[in-house]
């Protein structure tokens, strides 16, 4: 599970991220409103930690702009102010949950491990990139006009480097969001997934979908048509 935490206050921010990653979360981090919300709306999050009083953008209008944009990453906005004005301002804006500072730590935990059970709003996105599309409500997947069935740990690997297409994605980042980070460690598991969604997207003689990035990853490439001539 990856976390977004969008705080200005370094110590605060630093704290924050070694009690996630001890809780087995990968975890980014954006010292201000505009960093955050770029980053939110670019890259795949299952959660983003927010603060209220923020640099450039504050919680409010970063919130509004990722529901603008459609995004339904639950957000946990966190504020030193207090009073039912801020907090119904808070949700108002597309937060999911409002704790204000100080604030205890397993609460907060707790209420971010309820967050990610509940997930965003259902959004029925479909993403494309080449000849790929994909119903991340319905978890149908096409290659061309061909649908092709894929299981739920399949559905998660090609949604995640859909996410991120043309960018090469690390096999640690890939077991960080798509496998459990605790116990499912061994990167093989990532190289033979990639191998059954090459077998099932993959047209005899075309190129793959799913670049091999030597030494680190991954990279999902655009192939444009079932008939595309371009070879590896």
């Amino acid at each position: 599970m990856r976390i977004l935490i969008v705080e200005d206050e370094l110590s605060m921010a630093r704290s924050l991220a070694r009690g996630l990653e001890a809780e087995g979360y990968s975890v980014d981090v954006a010292a201000d409103g505009e960093q955050g919300l770029a980053r939110a709306v670019s890259e795949p999050f299952d959660a983003i930690v927010l603060d209220l009083m923020l640099p450039k953008l504050n919680g409010y209008a970063v919130t509004e702009a990722l529901r603008a944009r459609g995004a339904t990453v639950p957000v946990l906005m966190l504020t030193a102010k207090q009073g039912e004005f801020d907090q119904t301002e808070a949700l108002d804006t597309g937060a999911d949950d409002f704790l204000s500072k100080p604030f205890s730590y397993p609460v907060l935990l707790a209420r971010l491990r309820a967050l990610i059970r509940r997930g965003g709003a259902p959004q029925g996105a479909v993403l494309s990139y080449g000849d790929l599309r994909l119903d991340t409500s319905e978890h149908r997947c096409w290659q061309g006009e061909r649908e092709v069935m894929l299981t739920k740990r399949e559905h998660s690997l090609i949604s995640y480097l859909l996410h991120r297409s043309g960018q090469a994605v690390a096999k640690t980042e890939l077991l960080d969001h798509v496998w459990d980070p605790v116990t499912e460690r061994d990167p093989n598991v990532v190289e033979v997934y990639v191998g059954y969604l090459r077998r099932k997207l993959d047209e005899p003689g075309q190129p793959s979908h799913i670049e091999t990035v030597r030494s680190f990853g991954y990279r999902l490439v655009a192939v444009e048509g079932q008939r595309a001539s371009d070879t590896d």
